[in-house]
């Protein structure tokens, strides 16, 4: 029986194990995916441990993502780009790591709204996280040239812009609401708008009618930002895509089969977030 898990400290809230485990039992695969908690000091030794777990790899949650880098012996480019790894896998007795939050985002993002592809237009990343580093890397892959990173700490945001190039520009956090660029897609990456914290309280009437309002909080399942982009008339995608569909390339690594984003699996993770609020 193949065996996977996600780790994480703490790691209770994951719904990594409702996705996986809904696969499993979709495909009929004898498998298990579970939660386990996993010390920072122990991280290295556990993930240099998974074949003697007989485990086939792991997602890998705050803290231990810049870690899991740092192990794996080979790295895709998602996460060399972004410096951080959500995704381990064994291959012989070395380790694999990607980063596969841009998958998710970027694919979300153009099955909800693929018009934004047409648009040629700036894109505004709110953050500059390790969240804001696998979006802004989906969005030079999808052909962007042109980035704004508007972020609290204006040395961060000067962090990410460094990292990648000309492509991408830091501004000061205060600079999203007086900025006149038509922007394509706005992205919340920041924990603002998420359960029991402030809310991302811009102006949006800045913004173009077609311009696409996104948020990776997916706990509430609609931020405040998102209310109020819709309220105005413009497209939104929610966060919860974006953790589903960067589950994909995981469970193929891991189970051998290349599974899709379905109403039924997402009115099941809907449903528990909605019965732990």
């Amino acid at each position: 029986m193949k065996r996977a898990c996600v780790i994480g400290w703490p790691i209770e809230h994951s719904r990594s194990p409702l996705i996986h485990g809904y696969w499993l039992k979709k495909y009929g695969i004898a498998g298990d995916y579970a939660k386990l908690a996993v010390h920072p000091a122990d991280v290295k030794k556990f993930l240099r441990s998974l074949a003697a777990n007989d485990l086939a790899g792991c997602n890998v949650t705050v803290p231990h993502k810049e870690a899991a880098f740092a192990i794996a012996d080979f790295k895709d480019p998602s996460a060399i780009a972004v410096g951080a790894a959500n995704t381990i896998w064994r291959d012989g007795d070395k380790i694999g790591c990607a980063n596969t939050d841009t998958y998710g985002f970027m694919t979300h993002l153009t099955r909800e709204a693929p018009q934004w592809l047409k648009a040629d237009r700036p894109v505004a990343i709110l953050g500059a996280g390790g969240a804001a580093r696998a979006i802004a890397y989906g969005f030079l892959e999808a052909g962007v040239s042109d980035i704004r990173v508007f972020n609290r700490s204006r040395d961060r945001a000067e962090e990410l812009a460094a990292h990648f190039g000309s492509r991408v520009r830091a501004d000061d956090w205060v600079q999203f609401e007086t900025s006149a660029n038509p922007y394509s897609v706005v992205v919340n990456t920041t924990t603002l708008g998420m359960k029991s914290a402030s809310d991302v309280d811009f102006d949006l009437n800045q913004l173009p009618a077609d311009c696409v309002v996104a948020d990776i909080v997916y706990v509430p399942l609609e931020t405040g930002l998102l209310r109020r982009a819709r309220a105005r008339g413009l497209q939104t995608v929610d966060g919860l895509g974006m953790l589903l569909h960067q589950a994909v390339p995981g469970f193929e690594k891991w189970f051998g089969v290349k599974t899709e984003v379905t109403a039924e699996l997402r009115a099941l993770i809907e449903a528990d977030i909605r019965g732990a609020s």
